[in-house]
């Protein structure tokens, strides 16, 4: 099985914002907004599992300071 990459959470959103401004130009080609359009839900899905990760530590803290 393949091991999931960790992303750097600043470079994502870095690249998110690339992916976004491209889809606000005029150029428009369907076989690479397909491209984009999946490499930005990867993106966001691996931020997601991340955030969540550092939420679930948080919370784990937070339990033993009590």
């Amino acid at each position: 099985m393949k091991k999931k990459q960790e992303i750097n959470l600043s470079k994502a959103f870095e690249e998110l914002e690339e992916i976004n401004a491209w889809f606000q130009g005029e150029d428009f080609d369907l076989e690479a907004a397909l491209k984009k359009y999946t490499r930005g839900m990867e993106l966001v899905h691996a931020c997601e599992e991340q955030l969540k990760q550092a939420e679930n530590k948080i919370i784990e803290i937070k339990k033993r300071s009590e």
